[in-house]
C-alpha cells in the first residue's frame, strides 16, 4: 500500500475535535486497528484524489478531546460526500464523539486582497 499523501491544493481544511468513545477504548489495540484498517481506509482509498486525513493524538495534553482529525479536501463536494460515507460508520459518533468541526481555508485572507501571504 502507497502511504504516501496525495497531491493537490486543498480548496480547503476542515478540523475535526473528537473524542474517543468508552467503546472504543474498551476494544484491544488489535481490534481497533482492524476496525480502522477494514471501515475508514476504504473511504480514505475511495477518495484518495480528493481528500487527505492527517489524525494526531491530543489525549496527553487535554481532556476534553483525544484527537483532531484534520482533512484536507480539494473541494466542498468532494468533502460533503466524505462526510456521508464517515456518518455511516460506527467511526462517526460511536467509536469517536465528533465535539466540534472547524472549517477553514489556509491564507484566505491573502488570496481575498490578492497579496502574499505572510511565510515562516
Amino acid at each position: 500500500m502507497d502511504t504516501r499523501p496525495t497531491e493537490f491544493e486543498a480548496a480547503l481544511t476542515i478540523f475535526f475535535m473528537v473524542k474517543t468513545s468508552p467503546e472504543w477504548l474498551g476494544f484491544t489495540f488489535e481490534t481497533r486497528l482492524a476496525h480502522a484498517r477494514e471501515t475508514f481506509q476504504p473511504i480514505l482509498d475511495d477518495f484518495k484524489d480528493r481528500v487527505r486525513l492527517k489524525w494526531y493524538d491530543v489525549e496527553f495534553y487535554t481532556a476534553k478531546i483525544s484527537d483532531i482529525w484534520m482533512i484536507e479536501s480539494k473541494d466542498h463536494h468532494s468533502y460533503q460526500l466524505f462526510c456521508e460515507k464517515l456518518r455511516e460508520t460506527p467511526f462517526w459518533d460511536r467509536f469517536f464523539l465528533v465535539h466540534d468541526i472547524f472549517p477553514g481555508e489556509l491564507n484566505a485572507w491573502a488570496k481575498n486582497y490578492e497579496v502574499e501571504a505572510l511565510r515562516s
